[in-house]
């Protein structure tokens, strides 16, 4: 009876989960690092990407089942067709997010940017604000040369001087103020009409034949959110938690510290309610998630807007 027992548990221990995480500092990182997201039946793989946009790819291909993406990439995808459900915000437009520019670009204000050349991240939260923004300012890409480039490509390019500026977030923006400054941060372009979330997703599939795991999930992220809103000596330059964060996703104690701060955290109990997961058609996440789309579309990046987003975010999770 024994070994059908070990032959059983072994079988249930089987069902595979890859979940994708990005390099943002976040408090659920540190939960990432310390292996904290273990359940009982699950093996669980997370594997780090470079952008949402690399990330619903993977998902797209069935390598994938969770990840943390960006609005921007989830409208894309969704617009497109792909069953996937936000059951975590992550944040919201903050100042984690950030349109830097070089000292030597000579832009002082956003009445510089004319003539200039800027990058993000394709399909990124940050590309959708920068475009979003030059757009509110009156200008369009033939004014501004926007590059769709890569992270890692535009920390190179800011430091070769071929970019003038860039919309990035740790570790690059980290890099691109060393020498430069923040012309206009994330929060205050959602504040100009296009506001953003990052989020935890899940496949459709995934989502109806796992809610407990998310459940547990969105449980082990509380934990440390609420450590990280309540317990401001535990998240310090010089706590296990900020140098733990530096081993994981690079840069320093103090830098990932400091990135933390720049976060715009809901609580679980804001982001079930009507105004962000809960609220069906008029869910914050679902008009979001539309009026990006719009704009994408707009400016001739995605094909088709749908009628409604409602059935891409669920607060069933944070229930």
């Amino acid at each position: 009876m024994g070994v059908v027992f070990a032959g059983m548990t072994a079988e249930a221990a089987d069902k595979k989960v890859v979940v994708a995480y990005q390099t943002d500092a976040l408090p659920s990182s540190v939960a990432i690092a310390n292996g904290e997201f273990k359940q009982p039946g699950y093996e669980i793989d997370f594997r780090k990407f470079n952008s949402g946009a690399e990330i619903f790819a993977a998902i797209a291909s069935g390598d994938v089942q969770i990840g943390y993406v960006g609005s921007s990439p989830f409208a894309s995808a969704t617009s497109r067709g792909l069953d996937v459900k936000a059951f975590y915000l992550s944040s919201i437009s903050g100042t984690d997010e950030a349109l830097v520019v070089s000292n030597a670009s000579k832009i002082s204000s956003l009445d510089d940017l004319k003539g200039k050349k800027l990058a993000a991240a394709p399909v990124s939260t940050d590309h959708y604000q920068l475009l979003a923004l030059i757009k509110s300012l009156g200008l369009s890409e033939k004014d501004v040369q926007v590059l769709a480039i890569p992270q890692p490509e535009i920390v190179a390019a800011y430091t070769r001087g071929d970019i003038d500026g860039g919309f990035v977030w740790d570790p690059a923006l980290t890099e691109l103020k060393k020498n430069g400054k923040v012309l206009i941060t994330s929060k205050e372009v959602a504040e100009k009409g296009a506001p953003t979330f990052s989020a935890w997703v899940a496949t459709g599939e995934f989502t109806k034949d796992n809610p407990d795991f998310l459940k547990t999930f969105s449980g082990v992220i509380n934990k440390y959110y609420g450590s990280f809103l309540t317990d401001k000596a535990a998240w310090g330059p010089d706590s296990d938690n900020a140098k733990t964060l530096a081993k994981f996703l690079g840069g320093t104690a103090e830098q990932q510290a400091s990135a933390l701060t720049n976060l715009n955290l809901l609580t679980p109990e804001k982001q079930a309610s009507a105004d962000w997961l809960g609220g069906g058609e008029k869910s914050g996440a679902a008009n979001i998630l539309k009026e990006t789309s719009e704009f994408l579309k707009s400016q001739g990046k995605i094909s088709e807007v749908l009628p409604s987003y409602a059935a891409f975010v669920t607060p069933d999770a944070l229930k």
